[in-house]
């Protein structure tokens, strides 16, 4: 709806008509009003703080100086001054991230909408003159857009909420970064775990290498016995390389999260993943949990009530499509003072809005059917995540409670026999080997267990990222050739 006020330059004392007047109070009424919309004092940050706190319990900076980069400067400096925890690794992602800062803008330029669509805007002057032989007409006009004024309440109130989608999608971002830096840091800790394991098997196969070849050059050995041993070691040597670029490439990923660069980079992380707990969460209602507190079925919830907002605004002006209101003041040298008002609109015969209406209707619809689909979604994904955590509980539990103890059962027998001269060296280094898949096997279980808890935790509170752990599978291949 376009909407024009025409009034004199000189309101206070050319207009003098009561319809003047009320024009003048009309005006200055919405001076008023339009000066209401100011800035609050954190930008929306506060609410993005408190649902930080609330949901994983972490600090949050918004980086807005040089004053705010020394603060997050110092706390990073801090946490990498000692061994990476898990916490502190998100701590550090969510200070010090330049993508998460850079989404926090976002809070500064929706308000700014925000205020903008709550400010009237500048009134414009125009003033003519015009001759013809010796009259001379001059024209001065003040022009004053009124369509803010008439829909301001539901332009406010859908800014408003547009806006609380904006800090529900900034806080959806932080959330998920948290996550994924919980994901990269295990799926890190894991590969280098992995390698300093790897780095023993390649010393204990260099080892029976060495050995194999000695024990052929007195005769002890044949050609057929050295090779399996030699290729023991080609295949440790192998396996060490592939877990060493994949512990520099989880490395380089949780860098990039934690956005540190240049000495930063060589901080120390624990030499081992953390024990599995005691026992599982259980979590029987863990969907409505998840309803009740997923900010993208509450999002979807927010968008659904703008639209039907916005349905309402268009039902409104589907008719005043253009209104036009004016108090004249023309003045001449030859004839009196012309004063007058006058008023235009639109007249709806060949479009009434309907198209107008429709399509909002539609649009409306579509936003419904897509917030059930996030509430159907949102229902299925904490399923699976939940499902996954309790089947990486029981991997990993079965491999600390059954496998690891009775293998390593198996290679202390083997010691005694060995001791007891029952079984040779090679045997002995044989039953090792077989040790390699089993070790390799309980790392990654135990790391997919701590990833699989980050996908809970996700899932109960936003959508999360249920890809397949793609971490190293060494384990079949360690234990290849000369097994």
């Amino acid at each position: 709806m376009s909407v024009d006020i025409q009034s004199p330059a000189t309101l206070g004392r050319g207009v003098r008509s009561a319809r003047g007047l009320r024009v003048l109070v009309l005006l200055t009424s919405a001076a008023v009003l339009g000066g209401c919309a100011s800035f609050t004092p954190d930008g929306g940050f506060g609410a993005v703080e408190r649902t930080t706190k609330e949901r994983i319990g972490k600090d949050l900076q918004w980086a807005r100086g040089e004053a705010d980069l020394d603060v997050v400067a110092n706390r990073v400096a801090e946490l990498l001054a000692k061994p990476l925890t898990v916490d502190d690794a998100v701590q550090i992602a969510l200070l010090n991230n330049r993508g998460l800062q850079a989404g926090f803008q976002e809070l500064g330029i929706t308000e700014a909408e925000v205020v903008q669509a709550g400010r009237l805007p500048n009134p414009g002057f125009s003033f003519g003159r015009n001759s013809r032989g010796d009259e001379r007409e001059i024209e001065r006009g003040l022009h004053f857009n009124l369509a803010r004024l008439v829909a301001m309440p539901l332009i406010g109130r859908m800014e408003a909420r547009r806006f609380e989608q904006v800090k529900g999608r900034v806080s959806m971002s932080v959330l998920s970064l948290a996550a994924d830096t919980r994901k990269a840091y295990f799926t890190a800790l894991a590969a280098e775990e992995t390698v300093r394991y790897m780095r023993q098997v390649k010393q204990a196969a260099d080892a029976s290498a060495e050995l194999a070849r000695r024990m052929e050059q007195v005769g002890n050995f044949n050609k057929l016995q050295r090779a399996r041993e030699q290729s023991f070691y080609a295949n440790a040597v192998l396996q060490l390389a592939r877990a060493e670029q994949a512990q520099r490439s989880t490395r380089e990923r949780l860098v990039r999260l934690l956005g540190l660069w240049g000495a930063q980079t060589q901080f120390t992380l624990p030499e081992r993943l953390p024990d599995l707990p005691s026992s599982p969460l259980e979590l029987p209602d863990v969907e409505q949990v998840a309803l009740a507190q997923r900010l993208d079925v509450q999002g979807a919830k927010l968008a659904a009530e703008q639209t039907a907002s916005n349905l309402g605004l268009t039902r409104t002006t589907r008719f005043v499509n253009v209104l036009e209101l004016g108090v004249i003041r023309n003045s001449s040298n030859e004839e009196p003072i012309q004063r007058g008002w006058e008023i235009g609109f639109e007249l709806p015969l060949f479009d009434w809005g309907g198209a107008r209406v429709a399509r909002a209707e539609a649009i409306y619809m579509q936003t419904l059917h897509r917030a059930a689909e996030t509430a159907i979604n949102a229902r299925s994904e904490v399923r699976e995540a939940y499902t996954g955590y309790r089947s990486a509980y029981d991997i990993a539990r079965h491999h600390r409670d059954e496998i690891v103890p009775l293998n390593q059962r198996i290679a202390e027998e083997n010691v005694l026999r060995y001791n007891g001269m029952l079984i040779g060296v090679f045997e002995l280094l044989a039953d090792a080997r077989t040790q390699i898949a089993s070790v390799n096997a309980s790392i990654e279980a135990l790391r997919d267990f701590w990833i699989a808890q980050a996908d809970l935790d996700m899932a109960l509170i936003g959508k999360p990222n249920l890809a397949a752990t793609a971490g190293p599978a060494m384990a079949a291949e360690a234990a290849g050739p000369g097994h």
